[in-house]
């Protein structure tokens, strides 16, 4: 039969096994079994009486009753059943769970107007038109998104030269610190450019028209490798962008890089290494949003987009000094996004200041 640990998790509880340790040796006695010679590997490992007995003794736990035994195994065939029922449905990353989720008030209305408006007079936020423009533009490295978006609104900075700017940097620096894993240089560069020629006509579409900005590698990007931090996902791609893209895209941001993320969103190693903390190049950067964290913290992008499901974006910004914002689930839409957790997945920025 085929399995996993969380298979074993299953089918031993259902036996009425609450030990932790029993299912990991039960899983290694398989696996060592599937691998002696003169195995046939074209079969999957079999579990048998025997392996509970033994991982039993190992575990300090039972002795289990025939009947016990039993039910593990028959567990894991069903789980089995089940697993490959479902894979048979080749079930797109982009089709959610049925499951409901209504963030309202019990006594509250659904809103009937439409929300996240990309517009200055929406946000409150207004230019400072006192705001001065050092003489070498890498001294605004570390400056924040409002500081940045006022020196654009006003015409004293172009977004093609903050842009290159913070490319230049990404490549100076990720040999050190590890966070990109892709480089859009094109695309921002054209992007820079339609935001500038914008801006020159009168036409301002909100506070992130002309800023720099990285995603981590779990979201879509037409054009682009999206990897996942994961070795064998290395040249996956995805004919779409993510909806978090799209909306940027609208409010003129400019896409620099695919920053990354742990393997499968879990801590701060992916398949290139281990992303730095800007600090502290000793330490890994935590994750999973590992090189959004990173490179916010070390001045090489204006803000970046990460994601949490449990400490994913908290983590790395309490590691390397950033700020971060984990939304209410479900506030922010994660189509084209990788879901880790469908029920608890979010996606939400991470600057350098609130």
């Amino acid at each position: 039969m085929n399995f996993d640990r969380r298979g074993f998790l299953s089918a031993c509880s259902r036996a009425g096994v609450t030990s932790a340790l029993l299912p990991g040796i039960l899983y290694t006695l398989a696996a060592q079994a599937q691998e002696a010679p003169n195995t046939d590997q074209s079969k999957p490992p079999k579990v048998t009486p025997e392996m509970i007995d033994q991982a039993a003794v190992l575990a300090g736990i039972g002795p289990f009753t025939a009947e016990q035994k039993q039910l593990m195994i028959d567990g894991l065939i069903d789980n089995n059943g089940s697993c490959k029922a479902i894979r048979k449905l080749n079930i797109p990353n982009s089709v959610a769970p049925a499951f409901v989720f209504h963030p309202l008030p019990a006594a509250g209305e659904a809103a009937t107007k439409p929300r996240n408006k990309m517009k200055t007079e929406a946000s409150g936020w207004k230019p400072d038109t006192t705001a001065s423009v050092p003489r070498r533009i890498e001294d605004l490295a570390f400056a924040t998104v409002s500081e940045l978006a006022s020196l654009l609104h006003t015409g004293k900075v172009t977004s093609l030269a903050l842009t290159e700017m913070y490319l230049a940097r990404l490549k100076r620096y990720d040999p050190k610190l590890h966070f990109v894993i892709t480089l859009t240089e094109e695309r921002a560069l054209a992007q820079a450019k339609a935001a500038d020629a914008e801006m020159a006509a009168g036409k301002y579409r909100g506070p992130l028209h002309g800023i720099p900005w990285g995603a981590k590698d779990l979201l879509a990007v037409k054009g682009y490798p999206t990897t996942w931090g994961a070795g064998g996902f290395e040249h996956q791609s995805f004919d779409e962008d993510a909806t978090v893209v799209q909306r940027l895209d609208a409010a003129g941001a400019v896409l620099v890089a695919k920053f990354t993320l742990g393997a499968l969103a879990m801590g701060d190693k992916w398949f290139g290494g281990r992303t730095r903390n800007p600090w502290n190049i000793s330490q890994g950067s935590s994750g999973s949003s590992a090189g959004p964290g990173s490179a916010v913290a070390a001045g090489c992008v204006g803000f970046a987009i990460g994601s949490e499901t449990l400490g994913s974006i908290s983590s790395p910004c309490t590691r390397c000094g950033d700020t971060g914002l984990r939304p209410t689930f479900g506030l922010v839409p994660r189509t084209g996004a990788m879901s880790l957790s469908w029920t608890m997945d979010k996606l939400g920025p991470m600057a350098r200041s609130a």
